[in-house]
């Protein structure tokens, strides 16, 4: 399939598909909707930013149209509500014209307007796992006539520790149900998701899912945590574009885009602990252009879908290798070319050298002006500014050491604080 015009979809999808300028589908598109519109459960794998919410919406939308459903019949769980928003806003612009309705069923928003909209009838639930069991059990909801079950970003959603929520909404799901799982990476935490709950599904992997994007550039640079700041600075100076920033804890998000804002740069903060109004205030005005940096805890690491992002930087290194592939694909895009630079600690230099293993793919090294280096070794001397000089009297640079030993932070795939806020 070379074009859009060549699935065999409803005649109105087509128009919508046509209206939002949408001609050729991706690779994970064109071989995900002819086997989702047979009926058949399908798991697909393919690297972030391929365009996987329209390859289920699609086939969903095809299906309701022609069976003209009026109850609810369909359930996407999804593991953050600016996923769960964006995958409606992708079903709203695809039904446009139909009878189709949705709820978005999510923590952080007044669950007034979403029980609302329910019971005045839809036949879409767009859900994060812990409001729709808060619905469930307190019978607000009915699952029941669902026929179709999508698992989006199945391994985040177990990662931040919902596999009971998961199990307990799937068993309130008729079992002839159709279930379409799609996700970045299918790692063993899923497979015994797979094995319980999907049944002979057509497998399809696009490309490589335990590495980035070709064309995204990784680079890396060495240096002491107090100087981050700094090479932040330089390196807003010296790119143009929007520039998406990774910090590790909700205060040192808080506490870098103030400091930017400071220095005169339009930035702004996103994490778990803003109310949903403030998030989407961030996300639109970092979308619109009117901030050029978005600073975010990983809760911005998957689905959140802004265009044209050309720069991304782990100020923090992430705590799994996962993570930094999902943090690089909010780059490089829709065919564009991309950055992904990683900020490293001298103590660091192990865990980099991981990530490399895992990715099969080598960090370009690089000084402050962004001029190439060789790989960094034990003996390798830190790459400082020599104007970078503390006045007299400050304190003396602290040493930094390795949080936790590299085994612990790459190796497991333990629940990190804040996630469970994304009921």
């Amino acid at each position: 399939m070379t074009q859009f015009s060549d699935f065999s979809l409803s005649p109105i999808l087509h128009q919508n598909l046509k209206a939002n300028g949408i001609d050729t589908p991706t690779p994970v598109q064109a071989q995900a909707i002819p086997a989702a519109l047979t009926g058949g459960d399908v798991v697909a794998t393919a690297q972030t930013g391929t365009g996987k919410t329209l390859a289920f919406v699609l086939p969903i939308l095809h299906s309701l149209i022609e069976r003209r459903v009026q109850g609810l019949s369909v359930v996407i769980l999804t593991p953050t509500r600016e996923l769960a928003i964006q995958v409606n806003e992708t079903l709203f612009k695809m039904s446009k014209g139909t009878n189709i309705r949705s709820a978005v069923v999510v923590g952080g928003l007044s669950e007034g307007p979403q029980l609302r909209a329910i019971r005045q009838g839809v036949q879409v639930i767009i859900a994060t796992p812990g409001r729709l069991i808060d619905f469930l059990d307190r019978r607000l909801v009915k699952l029941g006539t669902a026929t179709t079950l999508v698992l989006d970003e199945a391994d985040r959603m177990l990662d931040m520790g919902f596999l009971p929520a998961i199990e307990r909404i799937i068993a309130a799901i008729p079992e002839s149900r159709q279930t379409l799982l799609f996700s970045a990476t299918i790692e063993k935490s899923v497979a015994p998701l797979i094995g319980k709950y999907v049944k002979n599904a057509e497998r399809i992997s696009i490309g490589t899912t335990t590495r980035t994007a070709d064309n995204v550039d990784l680079h890396v640079y060495e240096v002491e945590h107090d100087d981050k700041v700094q090479l932040l600075s330089s390196l807003l100076q010296r790119h143009e574009g929007s520039f998406l920033v990774f910090a590790r804890t909700k205060r040192g998000t808080d506490r870098l885009a103030k400091r930017l804002a400071t220095s005169g740069v339009k930035a702004v903060g996103i994490h778990g602990d803003r109310t949903q109004s403030q998030r989407n205030q961030a996300l639109r005005g970092f979308r619109e252009g009117y901030y050029r940096v978005m600073v975010a805890t990983d809760v911005a690491a998957r689905g959140i879908h802004v265009d044209g992002i050309a720069h991304v930087v782990n100020f923090d290194l992430p705590q799994v290798t996962e993570d930094f592939i999902h943090r690089a694909g909010r780059t490089g895009r829709a065919g564009q070319r991309g950055v992904a630079s990683t900020f490293a600690t001298p103590g660091e230099r192990g865990v980099i050298r991981t990530i490399e293993r895992e990715i099969k793919t080598r960090l370009a090294w690089k000084n402050w002006d962004g001029i190439d280096m060789p790989d960094r070794r034990e003996s390798a001397p830190v790459f400082r500014r020599e104007t970078s000089q503390r006045p007299a009297g400050s304190r003396k640079p602290r040493t930094v050491e390795a949080r936790k030993p590299f085994h612990s932070r790459f190796g497991s795939k333990s629940v990190r604080s804040g996630h469970h806020s994304e009921r």
